[in-house]
């Protein structure tokens, strides 16, 4: 999707697969506008906030807030305001702040078998059979030797997580999680966006997910070995919803911030971004076809998210993104045709080039991870680039065989609210679509939906860092919430996932072709077994993770 690298869903309709809103749908959150007046967020440069403030105080604006961490100051003005405070080189960006919420704490060189081949589960858990990206990864093989520490947190910031979900439950961390944005039941232009607001403050509780994506996501990551559905590649870490996106699944600059700063101060280990941040998909500072406001805020998002992303990786956050969807070489793009993307119908066809960024994919400090299918190849929607690809993991690829198949996907668990409100179980709760498992074996019976995306690579990724996080890390407090966990640099977590990853070499002829059923379409793959475009330094290997050896 625009806003979330998510998936695609993999239930075949005729010859055609449907993308799932949240992979392909882009997010949005509604501006606060008071009568004439809106909220920003204005970034100064280093040493330079009683600069801001004082430019903001003479542009009209009222000061609310001072975020002296990630250097900006929350700012009520006019419609004219960015472009007046934004001509000061005091100032490094300026974004209309879409969202203000408030944290809730209620309520290889080696050929992989195709996904026909893994029928028998080895494992206790009865869907694990159909895993065959766990097989891939050889996590089934991990998981007795290196479960996952209950002391490793890892954070999630996506739609939110169903943390009342019985394959997630067991490692749901209530405590600790928040939500950072506010349901809109309606955009600015009066369509539908969130649609109706469950509470009467349009906070949905923490352990709710009305999208179903960061379900999906933490699932992956950590659904434990309980005799239920699946098992994800660490299932004894602990799992914390750390919520940045929309029901509608849009993603703001100021709940990334939010999310990122809390994930640092609690003493998250390692999060897990699988979206970008909206209304731009691609960032650029100095694009001559956009307006001066515009550029402002694409420089906000740009530095405000580095900013960000700094201050979580100094206080010890891994920080994992999925690359995107969009079928692209990220080093070499040409046109943006989906920004920007909110308010919905505001898209226009710009050209772009390798100076401009998707956020936080192409942001330093961040392991990007591309996407391959069932065969072992990148996955035909997977975007790449030597430059931006760090490291690859299967996120499906429902079109990676003979016949498109919904088991070349990824499966991991949905909330039940959400298919039934998308029409995917009946009333008996039977499903009715082919992407759609429920399993009854024990207790109430829970659901699990295949999905193709890069946003379902990353938490495979995700994964084998917390499982080295949890044989390597050492002894500390988890940051504010004041117990014991364990640490261990970023730098170390991704010099260890790079080393235990397994190189894979570009395909031959590197110009790649893919059958979109009947319609054909090349990627050219760059660089050698030890770095390229399509799979960076290699797919992740959570069994060497879980075996290596410094």
């Amino acid at each position: 999707m625009r806003r979330i690298f998510s998936c695609l869903a993999a239930t075949v309709l005729a010859a055609s697969l449907t993308a799932c809103a949240s992979v392909t749908a882009q997010q949005a959150g509604g501006q606060t506008v008071r009568g004439a007046q809106a909220e920003y967020l204005v970034f100064y440069a280093d040493g330079r906030q009683a600069d801001a403030l004082d430019l903001i105080k003479g542009a009209g604006g009222t000061a609310l807030h001072t975020s002296a961490k990630l250097g900006y100051v929350l700012a009520r003005a006019g419609a004219t305001f960015a472009e007046v405070v934004g001509s000061d080189p005091a100032i490094v960006g300026v974004s209309t702040d879409r969202r203000i919420g408030y944290a809730s704490a209620a309520g290889s060189a080696r050929a992989f078998p195709d996904a026909g081949s893994f029928t028998r589960s080895s494992r206790s858990d009865p869907l694990s059979g159909r895993q065959w990206d766990m097989k891939m990864i050889g996590a089934d093989r991990a998981h007795a030797k290196a479960p996952g520490s209950h002391k490793v947190l890892v954070g999630v910031i996506d739609t939110g997580i169903d943390g009342k979900h019985p394959d997630i439950a067991p490692n749901f961390n209530r405590e600790l999680s928040r939500n950072f944005v506010t349901d809109k039941p309606k955009d600015e232009k009066g369509e539908t966006l969130d649609g109706p607001c469950e509470t009467s403050d349009c906070k949905d509780a923490v352990d709710q997910d009305d999208d179903g994506h960061g379900t999906h996501v933490a699932s992956t990551i950590a659904s434990p070995i309980n005799g239920i559905g699946i098992a994800g590649v660490a299932p004894g870490v602990q799992l914390v919803n750390i919520r940045a996106g929309q029901d509608s699944g849009f993603f703001f600059l100021k709940a990334s911030l939010d999310a990122l700063t809390y994930a640092a101060d609690i003493g998250v280990d390692v999060v897990n971004m699988s979206y970008y941040v909206d209304p731009w998909l691609f960032n650029c500072r100095n694009n001559p076809s956009d307006s001066a406001k515009e550029r402002l805020e694409q420089r906000a998002i740009i530095t405000g998210m580095q900013r960000a992303l700094d201050y979580a990786r100094q206080k010890g956050v891994t920080l994992v993104s999925a690359l995107g969807n969009g079928a692209t070489d990220l080093g070499k793009p040409k046109l943006d045709e989906a920004s920007p993307g909110y308010p919905r119908g505001g898209e226009r066809v710009r050209k772009v080039d390798n100076s401009c960024l998707n956020v936080p994919a192409e942001s330093a400090g961040v392991i990007s991870i591309s996407s391959v299918g069932p065969s072992g190849r990148k996955a035909v929607y997977s975007d790449y680039g030597i430059e931006q690809t760090d490291l690859s993991a299967p996120g499906g690829d429902a079109l990676d065989g003979k016949a498109a198949s919904p088991a070349r996907s990824i499966l991991a668990a949905a909330p039940e609210a959400v298919l039934r409100a998308k029409g995917r179980i009946d009333k008996s709760g039977k499903p009715r679509t082919a992407d759609v498992l429920r399993d009854c074996t024990r207790g109430p019976c829970s659901y699990y939906q295949y999905l193709d995306g890069t946003s379902m690579a990353a938490p495979h990724a995700t994964g084998v860092a917390a499982i080295l996080i949890s044989r390597f890390g050492k002894p500390g407090k988890a940051g504010r919430s004041g117990k014991e966990g364990v640490t261990l640099s970023p730098a170390k977590v991704e010099d260890y996932l790079y080393r235990t990853a397994t190189a894979k070499p570009c395909p031959s002829p590197r110009a790649y072709e893919y059958d979109l059923l009947g319609d054909k379409e090349t990627h050219l793959c760059e660089g050698d077994a030890k770095k390229n475009g399509f799979f960076g330094r290699g797919i992740v290997d959570a069994y060497k993770a879980a075996t290596f050896e410094p």
